[in-house]
């Protein structure tokens, strides 16, 4: 999944988002104006296209930081109820559908174990 060695230091998305987890009123934009947002940053359309859909797997093939992309989802889906049947953690299991599966076994595994 995420590796910091892809992440593209250049790559609007991420100057976006470390204004935007900073700056209340950015925001309160991009629940309300992402596409208007975007273009303020100069996000190219596949970045954009990416945070519309909520697809971690195409952010982070574009170079998002991974440490912003749980960000993001917590935007789009707040941080209250991350549990295993969040809107958040089925963006990842729609994604990396392998990985999510492996994760989950082994978090049962562990569960079970204790």
């Amino acid at each position: 999944m995420g590796n910091v060695e892809r992440c593209d230091k250049t790559l609007p998305t991420n100057e976006m988002m470390f204004h935007v987890r900073r700056d209340a009123v950015l925001r309160a934009r991009f629940a309300s104006d992402l596409e208007g947002l975007a273009r303020e940053f100069k996000l190219s359309r596949a970045e954009y296209e990416a945070l519309r859909d909520k697809d971690p797997r195409r952010m982070m093939d574009l170079g998002v930081h991974q440490y912003y992309v749980p960000q993001i989802l917590r935007l789009f889906f707040g941080a209250a109820h991350n549990s295993n049947a969040s809107a958040a953690l089925e963006c990842y299991r729609r994604a990396y559908p392998e990985e999510t599966a492996q994760a989950m076994a082994l978090q049962e595994r562990l569960e079970r174990s204790r």
